[in-house]
């Protein structure tokens, strides 16, 4: 009996871990996660939403909208980025009514339990150099927007898409920079979409592939935000002492030659690999350590770039877990924060748990499992109980058969050994 009491404790003491976990306040304003699948190895959905929790992030950014995914995460403070694939954008644009099934189908069913904040309509369209996908882009997003406006969604859920710092044509220095001449008839009317809608400009950003093309050029520490002696913009006599900042300004330079000043530019990914191939200059997990690390800081600093000094930066680091399935180079595949076992890559502070329970967010399974969990909250219960005196069971039965029922109906996590 001893034996059996100690067991079910031990699992009591498992639920009262977790929902401590849940109640933490989160800090993660000003940075998130990208949280890529191309992998065959990693933890289930409802497994990560427990890592991100003990981690206190709470902004996530999904490269689609899966619905594993955003019903794991329900009723969580957790606030998500979805994504629409390229390959949706050349239907929707000349049909609008596909943008509205895509909506009734991939949000409407999680939005009242899941806080979806964006919808990224495409990613590096630009960089693909397909005019068709390329012109498809703006109509696309405005049959999202009108969808959305339908639902009366539209002030809940901004609309915007994903771009690769190539679209420039000028980074160098930081107030020249400028767009592509062969972009730019598309660019204007989208930024002036942007404004429209106050949505804003979201860019992809890596300093590692400025540093892996000139390393003998570009100091290490200045892409590393390691003291340094930077550099001063002649234009503007602003000083950067590291690149991401200096690749954001020339940025809010290209948009303001488009006459904008009025749309905000966001860090949608970036990040360092850990390891890459043999030309891969740089790709190690003491830079990439260097880079996360000293980035995480900066947000938490909330600084802002040398050009807009009052809006802190605001970063969505690539990747939570290295994905052991993406095409391309070696480095492609080690950009992760954490092995999909939990393990930190390299060390920047962060100390997140991923539970081995597996867990289970079907929707046809969470009022039975659920149940489940009253009912071991009450063996619990009684099986303590039997092993004590008569005065202290009836308190103890009452306490753990309440606290059975709150872990049941308080969070959508449903479990099995």
């Amino acid at each position: 009996m001893a034996t059996r009491s100690l067991f079910f404790f031990k699992v009591l003491l498992l639920f009262l871990a977790l929902s401590d976990s849940f109640s933490a306040t989160s800090n993660g304003q000003g940075v998130g996660i990208n949280y890529g699948q191309i992998a065959n190895n990693l933890p289930s959905p409802a497994r990560v939403a427990v890592l991100l929790r003990s981690l206190n992030i709470t902004r996530v950014k999904l490269y689609d909208a899966d619905p594993n995914v955003l019903s794991s995460f329900s009723n969580s403070q957790v606030d998500f980025m979805i994504g629409l694939g390229n390959e949706f954008l050349q239907n929707m644009s000349t049909d609008p009514t596909k943008a509205q099934s895509w909506i009734q189908q991939r949000l409407q069913p999680h939005i009242a339990k899941t806080r979806i904040t964006s919808i990224v309509v495409g990613n590096e369209i630009f960089k693909t150099n397909d005019r068709v996908l390329i012109s498809s882009l703006l109509p696309a997003m405005k049959a999202v927007y009108s969808a959305l406006t339908n639902l009366g969604l539209e002030k809940q859920v901004t609309v915007t898409s994903a771009h690769s710092l190539d679209m420039l044509q000028t980074s160098y220095t930081s107030s020249s920079g400028s767009f592509r001449q062969e972009f730019i008839q598309f660019l204007q009317p989208l930024l002036d979409f942007h404004a429209q809608i106050k949505s804003p400009f979201l860019i992809n950003a890596y300093p590692f592939f400025a540093y892996m093309d000139s390393p003998k050029e570009i100091p290490l520490e200045y892409v590393l935000f390691q003291p340094n002696q930077g550099m001063v913009d002649p234009n503007t006599n602003l000083h950067y002492d590291n690149m991401l900042f200096a690749q954001v300004d020339a940025l809010y330079a290209a948009i303001k030659t488009l006459g904008h000043t009025d749309v905000e530019v966001r860090i949608s990914e970036t990040g360092w690999p850990s390891k890459g191939d043999e030309n891969e200059i740089g790709a190690t997990p003491e830079n990439a350590a260097l880079y996360n690390g000293n980035l995480l800081r900066l947000v938490q600093q909330r600084k802002g770039t040398p050009g807009k000094k009052s809006v802190p930066i605001d970063v969505y680091v690539f990747a939570l877990f290295n994905e052991n399935l993406k095409p391309g180079p070696t480095s492609e595949r080690n950009y992760g924060l954490f092995y999909p076992d939990g393990k930190p890559v390299y060390n920047v502070g962060l100390q997140g748990y991923l539970p081995d329970i597996i867990y289970s967010s079907s929707a046809s399974t969470i009022k039975t499992l659920n149940l489940w969990r009253a009912v071991m909250g009450l063996a619990v219960a009684g099986l303590i109980g039997l092993d004590m005196g008569v005065k202290m069971r009836m308190p103890l039965i009452i306490g753990l058969y309440l606290f059975a029922l709150q872990e049941s109906y308080c969070y959508g996590y449903t479990y099995s050994l």
